[in-house]
């Protein structure tokens, strides 16, 4: 395809010139602080002035208003947005209901930036349905019983399906950083092979939550019945917000276990995962006397991953990818 030429009128050349987009890095004061931003400019390719075409001011305001609040860690109107989605709430019955003024949610929409106080209320109900529940609860008589009833439902279903453990939360949000795109059955794979090597190089569990032994090799049950709620892409999902920044309370063992895991077993198909998890004692232990086509909700214990995975990393070696990798080519042979 032939690539489009952008011209458009030179104030310096005084005629229609061809121009590139390019980045450039300014310096705003901004409440009194100085900030460094990274904005687009359009510079004319014969006096190389810069240009100023259309549009180009509002990607600048766009652009300086996302970074500030990547910098004050201020939510953002997106993020607000979704809020409003994920419980089906209005802009005023919002706004009522975090316990701000009518018109202040209006505000934040039309670009005005919240105050670190406001903010974090919303990042607050944004990252926890229970939190959501309890301002809903809160200022229950400021809002229309109807508003309230269809908000609180949701409320109470969101916390049932958020009912995994906190580093659960954490694990899943660092895995879907690290993974664009990945199917329900190579996830659980990941997540146990992530407890598993947890034991093998730390002597301790990366969470709590509970695996058993399905058809179709481990699985966390919580997981599982949290994503078949959502899309196909959970990143797709408003709900996914949820997950949002939770990584950061992952610990740097813990997230080298993690990119281990995503950087060996994560290049496979969960078709392949759950073929090697097959031939793996925790599963076959939990799944013995069972056929494979009965439901099994019989658990992995976590001593039988623990000392599986030790006595795999003396042969193998799973604090380096080579010896992963190796591991995973003895399996799927």
């Amino acid at each position: 395809m032939e690539k489009k030429v952008k011209v458009d009128f030179c104030t310096t050349c005084r005629k229609n010139t061809e121009y590139n987009l390019q980045k450039q890095n300014i310096k705003k004061v901004i409440r009194n602080k100085e900030y460094a931003f990274n904005i687009t400019s359009a510079v004319c390719n014969q006096c190389k002035k810069e240009m100023n075409i259309p549009g180009l001011i509002d990607l600048n305001i766009k652009e300086i208003d996302e970074q500030y609040r990547k910098y004050e860690d201020i939510v953002t109107i997106d993020d607000i947005e979704k809020l409003m989605n994920i419980y089906d709430i209005g802009k005023s019955p919002l706004s009522l209901a975090l316990g701000f003024g009518e018109i202040t949610i209006t505000r934040y929409l039309a670009g005005q930036i919240p105050s670190k106080e406001y903010s974090d209320i919303i990042k607050d109900v944004l990252s926890n349905p229970s939190n959501m529940k309890k301002k809903l609860n809160e200022n229950k008589d400021k809002v229309a019983p109807v508003t309230y009833d269809k908000s609180i439902k949701i409320a109470i279903k969101l916390e049932e399906l958020f009912s995994v453990s906190e580093k659960m939360l954490s694990v899943l949000s660092y895995v879907f950083e690290s993974i664009e795109e990945i199917t329900p059955l190579a996830l659980q794979k990941l997540l146990y092979f992530i407890q598993g090597l947890s034991y093998a190089l730390n002597d301790r569990p990366m969470f709590l939550d509970e695996c058993c032994a399905w058809v179709h090799g481990p699985v966390y049950p919580k997981v599982y019945n949290l994503f078949k709620n959502f899309k196909y892409n959970p990143i797709d999902d408003d709900r996914f917000v949820i997950f949002k920044k939770r990584g950061i309370n992952l610990n740097e063992n813990e997230r080298k276990v993690i990119d281990l895991v995503v950087n060996t077993f994560g290049e496979y198909s969960g078709k392949v995962l759950e073929k090697i998890t097959h031939t793996e004692k925790p599963w076959v232990i939990a799944r013995k006397g069972y056929f494979d086509d009965v439901p099994s909700y019989e658990l992995i214990t976590n001593s039988d991953i623990k000392s599986y995975f030790k006595e795999m990393n003396k042969i193998y070696d799973f604090s380096s990818k080579e010896g992963i990798k190796e591991y995973i080519k003895e399996k799927i042979k």
